[in-house]
């Protein structure tokens, strides 16, 4: 029921746009023929979009990270955290990160940003980054009633919930540790003819990625300062020119068994992409200065740097993934959650100035993803596993200054029919909006036709409505 489904994924596309196939030429590089055999782009874009996800591996502690501030919500939440002598921040400290919405939040409900968080607080409050309020996986909507049912036909649960690896993959791809296909990349793969060159569609400056591995795009990984080059073809061999030749030679050379041909096909492929990335990079340089020492902010300068170099590319439509570790924080909370969201902020508000600088703020989007959100109650330092977690979403096109989806109450979920709902348990939150949605909104302003959404995001199906609204409405 849950896992994206890319067999009827390419029957569909390829029948509903075979006509589009000639397009696809036959003088491009191996991968991209690989790809028009089965699939053409959903859409053939004029213009550039790239989405850029920025995830928090271990679990991000949602509550010291989008913090209440009102009175009644900031009291809830010190005496939950164990005051400033437990896990809570103290109020006065987040007078500078305070968000100030263009509509106010009903009942007077405020919240404020980690006082790390200054440059991201002023991207809000300058109406370029937005807060999407208790997010995470859901197969169908769910009370805590039905979450609470043996019922699992009627009311299914993610699977393996408050796993690490288990929801990091679900979070990607809808499905549980193992999947090969992620949700980004499957937009990749709608997106793949409108790039002269479909290798630079799906990019990851952070190792591998489930969520940009699709069924015809491939995930492509930089480093933090370019191509990753095979040495030996790269550079010379003990010295010696004439070695690195025939390696060179040997490698690459065509062969009459079919796996050891295909492995040459693809060293083939990746020699001459790390060429073009290497060319590329040379003429695309950023003046906006990056945070040093902030692994996170590396990965986002060459994503910047490859956005810059777009047109040497032929990429009109790119998906980035960066990634920052560190946020499983069971202990330590107080010492050690503040550097890793100075980081973030800091990376991602250069990120936003520097697609400023290159003239494409409103065609960029990056957006948080984590594991799972944490409790609300303290466990004495730190936090527990929990599930749905607020989520930042910065650019040029986002509608800011605002907060979309429906504030949770802060409580441990003991306290009331209404709040019960909302809480699992140690205040856990129970999604109220699910990734699917906020996948949808990302994809259906990227590109991807109505039609193939439930083609990206399978679960899809299940949302709708006023209460679960598959455009989320924090893009324009």
């Amino acid at each position: 029921m849950n896992f994206i489904q890319p067999d009827k994924h390419t029957r569909r596309a390829f029948l509903r746009r075979s006509t589009q196939l000639a397009l696809a030429g036959t003088a491009m590089p191996f991968a991209l023929n690989l790809a028009a055999i089965g699939e053409a782009a959903a859409f053939n874009a004029t213009d550039y979009k790239a989405l850029v996800c920025v995830f928090l591996f271990g679990g991000n502690d949602y509550a010291n990270t989008v913090v209440s501030y009102d009175d009644a919500s900031y009291n809830a939440y010190s005496t939950i955290r164990g005051g400033t002598s437990g896990i809570a921040l103290a109020k006065t400290a987040l007078t500078p990160t305070l968000l100030n919405p263009t509509t106010a939040l009903a009942g007077g409900m405020q919240y404020a940003l980690n006082p790390a968080m200054t440059g991201l607080a002023d991207l809000f409050n300058n109406g370029k980054a937005a807060v999407q309020l208790n997010v995470g996986p859901l197969i169908v909507p769910l009370t805590k009633t039905q979450y609470a049912s043996t019922n699992r036909v009627l009311y299914p649960l993610p699977p393996k919930l408050f796993s690490h690896n288990d929801q990091q993959s679900v979070w990607q791809s809808s499905s549980p540790e193992g999947s090969t296909i992620g949700w980004g990349g499957t937009i990749g793969d709608l997106a793949l003819s409108s790039n002269s060159n479909s290798l630079f569609t799906c990019i990851s400056a952070s190792g591998n990625a489930v969520l940009m591995a699709g069924k015809q795009a491939l995930q492509y990984q930089v480093s933090t300062t370019g191509a990753v080059p095979i040495n030996g073809v790269k550079n010379n061999v003990y010295g010696s020119s004439a070695v690195k030749t025939a390696l060179t030679d040997i490698i690459q050379a065509n062969r009459s068994q079919t796996l050891e041909n295909e492995y040459a096909a693809v060293t083939k492929r990746s020699v001459l992409a790390e060429g073009q990335i290497t060319s590329a990079l040379a003429g695309s340089n950023v003046t906006t200065v990056f945070p040093t020492g902030n692994s996170l902010a590396d990965q986002m300068k060459i994503v910047a740097r490859l956005i810059g170099a777009r047109n040497a590319l032929g990429a009109k439509r790119q998906v980035f993934f960066v990634s920052l570790g560190g946020f499983d924080l069971h202990d330590n909370l107080l010492a050690n959650h503040p550097g890793l969201l100075t980081n973030v902020s800091s990376a991602m508000t250069a990120f936003y100035n520097a697609t400023v600088e290159l003239g494409v703020a409103d065609k960029v989007t990056a957006f948080t993803a984590s594991d799972f959100g944490r409790t609300l109650q303290s466990n004495g330092d730190g936090s527990d596993h929990g599930w749905g977690s607020h989520h930042l979403m910065v650019g040029g096109a986002v509608k800011g200054k605002a907060f979309y989806g429906s504030p949770p109450p802060v409580s441990v979920g003991n306290t009331g029919a209404a709040q019960d709902q909302q809480h699992v348990g140690q205040g856990r939150l129970l999604p109220s909006t699910a990734v699917d949605q906020y996948a949808a909104t990302l994809a259906r302003w990227f590109g991807v036709a109505e039609t193939e959404l439930g083609l990206v995001l399978p679960n899809l199906k299940n949302f709708g409505g006023a209460a679960y609204p598959t455009d989320l409405g924090f893009l324009s």
